[in-house]
């Protein structure tokens, strides 16, 4: 169980990450590697497809990252890590919010050779919601060096202005170019990138306005991870704004978040979105 200390807290405020160990266990790690190939190759469990599928097996070029988008619908293993409870206590109390929602997640799939995810801010592609803040849970399924193409972060990114939504999402040539053009609007003239080198199983939590991306896959072995993007339990569509994917699950009329797709994983009041538990163990009853 993930457990978030007051040491945790300050780190966070300092950083605008931190790390937490033990979030998955041996049997946890295999079974969600076990899912990869199935879901990158269409074969969906539930049979729903993700809401965004950037990578398709025998379609697309192999030297690309591959990520799918609200996996969780499409799979009950990968349910049952990012709708856990403790994930969304976690994402609540390091952000300040009374509860957490689950937004997306994302199963990232870094093979040796394959290029690098721009460098951004998760608040840049929030203004569809109110607040338009996000807590992100990044879970790694592979113990992680930098020259894996491992998630970096950029130490205290999380105090800087948010900026546009960046050019080049995946493969860009230059991963860090937005990043360098956000420091220096901000007169920001030396910064710190971390890479996150961290034991398969370890969480790493950051900021929604905390500069992350990655870079080629230089090893000799997959970097795969489930990730876990948190928004207030008190985040209510934008009135006007518009996501042309997650938009799409606006009740008419309406700017209440319907818990069926963006579910309430913890709130301090004790309340949690109903069918969430007997969902997710499904998903753990899939694993065994």
């Amino acid at each position: 169980m993930l457990k978030v200390t007051e040491s945790h807290l300050a780190s966070f405020e300092r950083d605008g990450f931190v790390i937490i160990e033990g979030a998955l266990d041996s049997g946890g790690i295999e079974a969600a590697r076990a899912r990869f190939e199935p879901l990158f190759s269409g074969k969906f469990q539930t049979g729903l497809y993700p809401d965004e599928w950037n990578w398709r097996m025998g379609r697309d070029r192999e030297d690309l990252t591959r990520q799918i988008c609200n996996g969780w619908k499409s799979d009950l293993t990968i349910a049952s890590i990012v709708l856990r409870e403790d994930v969304g206590e976690s994402c609540a109390r390091l952000r300040g919010w009374p509860g957490a929602r689950l937004g997306q997640d994302n199963v990232i799939w870094k093979p040796p050779g394959t290029k690098p995810l721009g460098f951004h801010q998760d608040d840049s592609y929030n203004g569809w919601i109110v607040p338009g803040e996000m807590l992100t849970c990044w879970i790694t399924l592979d113990d992680t060096k930098a020259y894996q193409g491992t998630i970096e972060h950029v130490r205290g990114s999380h105090k800087w202005p948010i900026a546009p939504p960046i050019a080049q999402f995946h493969a860009p040539d230059d991963p860090t170019s937005d990043l360098r053009a956000a420091a220096e609007a901000g007169g920001i003239a030396d910064y710190e990138i971390v890479p996150m080198e961290v034991p398969a199983g370890a969480a790493v939590f950051h900021h929604g306005r905390t500069w992350h991306g990655s870079r080629d896959n230089k090893g000799d072995k997959p970097r795969r991870s489930v990730i876990a993007h948190c928004i207030s339990s008190a985040a209510v569509f934008h009135p006007t704004q518009i996501s042309y994917i997650y938009s799409r699950y606006k009740k008419v009329n309406s700017q209440e978040m319907d818990e069926s797709y963006f579910p309430i994983l913890w709130r301090e009041d004790g309340y949690r979105t109903p069918w969430l538990d007997d969902y997710v163990r499904n998903g753990r009853m899939a694993a065994a």
